[in-house]
């Protein structure tokens, strides 16, 4: 059995309104980054660089 990468369920919860923001460690980037480069709204999950190569994502339902 393969593991779900963890994020396909954090990101579908950031879609429907049920957590306000998903916090990617710089560790985590490109595991994140699989799943969400697939994604048909990606466009919508908007991240902002903090501090040490942490990223915080928001969804933006408005972007386009």
């Amino acid at each position: 059995m393969v593991d779900e990468n963890p994020y396909t369920s954090l990101i579908e919860q950031l879609m429907t309104g049920e957590i306000p923001e998903i916090v990617v460690e710089r560790d985590d980037f490109f595991t994140f980054r699989e799943v969400w480069k697939e994604h048909p709204q990606r466009v919508q999950i908007v991240g902002e660089a903090d501090l040490n190569g942490k990223i915080i994502y928001r969804y933006q339902p408005d972007r386009k």
